[in-house]
């Protein structure tokens, strides 16, 4: 893709939608406002029927209503129309990425690639007047003084931007604007073998992110908060660490799931590399098997393998383990420093008379009667309650809802502090069932997560699940 020239003919584009993310909410309303030479050509605007409801709280922001676009067109109606107006122009929005990538999408379901030249007001706002404060689009009107007669509609918002542009070209020479064009479209560099598109389209946004290598092979896994600015800088660092070297050799295609938010980008994150466990990811791999099980009457503690622990149960659960010898030495050391008996606890053969730790001082005596079975079990706790997990503290499935400050929504569901998957919001359905293993990571996560009164926290009534969010993890 070229770099844009500040004489191009220019298209200024603004578009409503019914959410945040091209993939599953749709138009409601386009706009173009044509300029050449520094002049408005035409303006064209059009209410677009997205074929779903509007959300009260967008009908509230845009003033479109439901009633508006029912007896408005379909997008594919009006593709042939938009590539054509389109057509030979620079694509100029405020945010680019969100409105090329709705219309992008749009232009994709109905059969056509489209790939212009962008140019992104907010970062040449940002690369101007870089000490002027904030760039959303109310900011750059208060402080160009611009004036628009209907925030948040399509064609007054496009209007705002031609004007931003003609701002920009009476207090900016030709030369200067130029180059800051060139800055704020400079493109990232990625690994030769990696489709060069691939740099339009990584999205700004909160979710997890996927290098596979050779014969497709699932080599690294990745969280971020802005996906592209993490990817690139894998490829940015490549000269000078030695992990982003490797990967930089052996990646050949890259994939990415956008998020709602952290929460739900760290779960399928933790998810993804337990399943499949890539070869570059050393942090995550889990693999804790193991936990200890006490009983209030004074029983020797259990070694229970994760799988078979049911949080609800009986007992205190205490530590998380990979093996049965890390176990075993982890609580003999709480044991010896705490003066608790090795043979009650089953760590040590039984015998006739004191234990060895009683009769070197070590052992307060619950092996010969002289320490209540129960007092021994109660100091044991107390010797290992650092190490306690937490109960499940809710009555069955809880759904954790998250949004984006573009507004993806979606619901996390939850059971027995594990992760059963992520649902758009307005589905109905529910994964079904616990999971095959029980995953220490997504135990981490959530306890760190979920705190008392959290308001995002709603309880869930199972039920037969119908559909579900689709699982990059599945085969």
């Amino acid at each position: 893709m070229s770099t844009p020239r500040h004489d191009s003919p220019l298209a200024f584009v603004d578009v409503e939608t019914t959410g945040g993310h091209p993939g599953w909410h749709r138009i409601t309303e386009i706009a173009i406002v044509a300029l050449r030479d520094g002049a408005v050509e035409w303006e064209w605007s059009s209410l677009v029927n997205p074929g779903a409801s509007i959300p009260p709280s967008i009908q509230a922001l845009t003033g479109i209503t439901d009633e508006m676009v029912a007896g408005a067109p379909r997008f594919e109606q009006l593709a042939p129309e938009v590539l054509e107006r389109l057509g030979g122009r620079v694509f100029v929005a405020h945010n680019v990425r969100f409105d090329h990538g709705f219309v992008r999408a749009e232009l994709r379901r109905a059969g056509h690639a489209f790939a212009p030249p962008q140019l992104c007001t907010v970062r040449l706002s940002r690369h101007l007047y870089a000490d002027g404060g904030r760039h959303n689009l109310d900011s750059v009107m208060a402080r160009h003084g611009i004036g628009c007669d209907a925030r948040h509609r399509a064609l007054p918002d496009a209007r705002v931007l031609a004007q931003f542009w003609q701002v920009l070209q009476r207090e900016w020479s030709p030369a200067e604007l130029q180059a800051a064009i060139e800055v704020v479209t400079r493109r990232p560099t990625l690994p030769p073998q990696v489709p060069p598109e691939v740099v339009d389209e990584l999205p700004e946004a909160t979710g997890v992110y996927r290098f596979y290598g050779e014969q497709d092979a699932l080599i690294y896994v990745g969280k971020a908060n802005n996906i592209r600015d993490r990817v690139l800088g894998h490829f940015g660092g490549a000269t000078r660490d030695a992990k982003s070297q490797r990967l930089s050799a052996q990646v050949r295609r890259i994939e990415w799931t956008e998020t709602a938010g952290e929460l739900g980008a760290l779960l399928l994150e933790a998810r993804l590399v337990r399943d499949l466990k890539p070869v570059y990811n050393r942090r995550l791999r889990g693999g804790e098997s193991w936990t200890w099980v006490v009983e209030d009457a004074g029983t020797a503690p259990r070694l229970v393998e994760l799988d078979d622990w049911n949080p609800g149960a009986g007992g205190d659960a205490f530590g998380l383990y990979r093996t049965e010898k890390q176990a075993r030495a982890a609580l003999a050391k709480r044991a010896r420093e705490a003066r608790l008996c090795l043979r009650v606890l089953g760590l040590e053969a039984g015998g006739a008379g004191s234990c060895f730790g009683h009769q070197v001082g070590r052992c307060a005596g619950a092996c010969i009667g002289q320490e209540p079975l129960a007092r021994h079990a109660l100091r044991l706790k107390l010797a290992l309650a650092p190490q306690r997990l937490k109960s499940w503290p809710y009555r069955g499935p809880v759904g954790i809802h998250e949004t984006s400050a573009l507004g993806l929504r979606q619901v996390h569901v939850v059971d027995q502090w594990q992760y059963l998957g992520s649902l758009a919001e307005d589905e109905d359905a529910m994964p079904a069932g616990r999971p095959a293993r029980f995953d220490a990571d997504a135990y981490r996560i959530l306890t760190r997560y979920l705190k008392p009164g959290l308001r995002s926290v709603r309880p869930l009534s199972p039920r037969p699940a119908a559909r579900r969010a689709p699982d990059p993890s599945d085969p």
